[in-house]
Parts: structure tokens; sequence; C-alpha cells
């Protein structure tokens, strides 16, 4: 297969799993697995990965940029920080309040990425645990089918938002959704939808820039490129990831993340009849 044609087909599918709750990372490794060695075992494999990183990390600021706007402009507004005092400063404010959580959610992913990077790294040689990963991403939307949904924002505080960053963190394992586990922690926890997808989704933003530095602070050879290949991946998953980002809020919205277990144990059962030889 040729390699633009290989990275379109693998910025797709980023696309649509890094927002979909059904595991980017999963997704990666099966594809792999399926299309072969040819263009992941090219030089330019670290880059490519990086491109489309940062590729689904532009539909997020994109679709959330009022939200953001109001975040920035509320953590530079600090005209009565000295007044009010830390605490009170950041809690005057819910765009600061929700910039703080944020950063505290970040804490335990980092820690879990940084400690454990090669652990997860070694999953990804492997179908098997991937697909079990997958199968249990799908109980765990299951889960939330039966959740009242909260009406109006609710307010949380540091302990909720270290849980639904630990659940990011333990989303690092192949298979299992980042999006999918923060956001049904957080109706687990009694958000309620549209506040639980925002949150997952903002919190994906550090996240991403995150694995951006940890995969390329050993530096990122250049030599051999297909810059034309890893360009249809990017313009892939920048296209592919805003819709299926634009859809999966639309669906969260109504109490739809369950139906993703209807696909996620199917395509597990079959990845593991079929690709773990």
């Amino acid at each position: 297969m040729a390699a633009w044609l290989q990275a379109l087909l693998l910025g797709i599918v980023q696309g649509l799993t890094e927002f979909l709750p059904v595991s980017s990372s999963g997704h990666l490794v099966l594809s792999q697995a399926w299309l072969g060695d040819t263009f992941f075992a090219a030089s330019d494999a670290v880059f490519f990965d990086l491109v489309l990183h940062v590729g689904t990390l532009l539909p997020v600021l994109w679709f959330y940029r009022v939200e953001l706007g109001r975040i920035v402009r509320a953590v530079f507004d600090v005209s009565r920080l000295r007044e009010q005092g830390p605490m009170g400063w950041l809690k005057a404010d819910p765009d600061r309040w929700l910039a703080f959580l944020v950063c505290v959610a970040t804490v335990p992913t980092g820690i879990i990425g940084v400690t454990l990077e090669d652990t997860f790294e070694s999953l990804f040689g492997s179908v098997v645990p991937v697909t079990a990963a997958l199968a249990f991403t799908g109980a765990l939307l299951f889960a939330t089918r039966n959740l009242p949904e909260r009406v109006g924002g609710v307010p949380f505080g540091v302990g909720t938002a270290l849980l639904i960053g630990l659940a990011q963190g333990i989303a690092i394992t192949p298979g299992i959704s980042r999006s999918g586990s923060t956001i049904a922690v957080a109706l687990f926890l009694g958000l309620p939808r549209e506040q639980a997808a925002r949150f997952s989704f903002l919190l994906s933003i550090p996240a991403i820039l995150g694995a951006v530095v940890l995969k390329s602070r050993h530096g990122v050879p250049l030599d051999g490129v297909d810059f034309a290949a890893v360009a249809a991946g990017f313009a892939a998953a920048v296209v592919v990831g805003y819709g299926a980002l634009t859809m999966l809020v639309a669906l969260v919205k109504k109490g739809g993340l369950h139906r993703f277990a209807w696909y996620l144990w199917p395509a597990s059962l079959a990845a593991f009849v079929l690709l773990r030889g």
C-alpha cells in the first residue's frame, strides 16, 4: 500500500478514535497489525505520530475556542488576587476555577505517563491485551446507560478532578479510551453530561501536549520523511477529528455514551480472533 494512502487511513483512524470513546491507541495498534509495519517501521514514524497528535489537538482548540478565550482572560485577570488571596481568587471566577481543576487533574495523568511510560509502551506490541482493554472500555461505557441527567452546572472540587485525572492516566493503556473513561468517571461522580464532556476535552489539551513532549524529548528524526504522506495523515486527523468531536458531544448530551459498547465488544472479539497470530 502506498505510504500516503496508509498515512491517510491512519489519520482517519486517529481522528475518529481520539474523540470517539473507542481508544485511538488501541485502534492504531490493531491498524498496524492489519496494515503491516511498512509505514510505522520507517524513519518518519516518530514524526508522523507527533503530527497526528497535533492534528487531533486543533479540533479541541477550535471547538472550545469560546471557553478557552474566557479561561485565558480569567487567568490573566489578577486585579483582585492580593485582596482575595490565592484560593479566593481562584474560586471567584468559574472559568478560573475550571482552569485550576484542569491543572489538578493533569497531575496524576502526568505522573502515570512519566513513571509508567515504558510499561504502557510495551503493550503496543501485542494485540491480545489491547482487545481485553477494548472490552473493558465497552463495559465501562455500558455502565453509564442508566445514570440520570443532572440539571445545571455542578461545582466540583479537587478530589473529583484528581479522580478524573487518574482515569485519564490509566487510559494511556492501549485499548482504554481516554475520552470514554474520563467522561464516564465524571458522570459517575455526578457531573452533568455537557459539563463532563467539556471537562474531558479541555483536559485532553495538556494531555496531548504532554504526549508530544514525551515523544519528542529525545529528538525527532527527519531523515527520509515523506512529507506528502505526513500531510495527508495530518489533514485527515484534523477534519475527521472535528467531526468526531462534534458528534460525540452531541451524543453525550443525549445520554448515548453507552451505545459505543455495541461496537467495542464485537470489535474486540473480531480483533482477538483475526489478529492475535
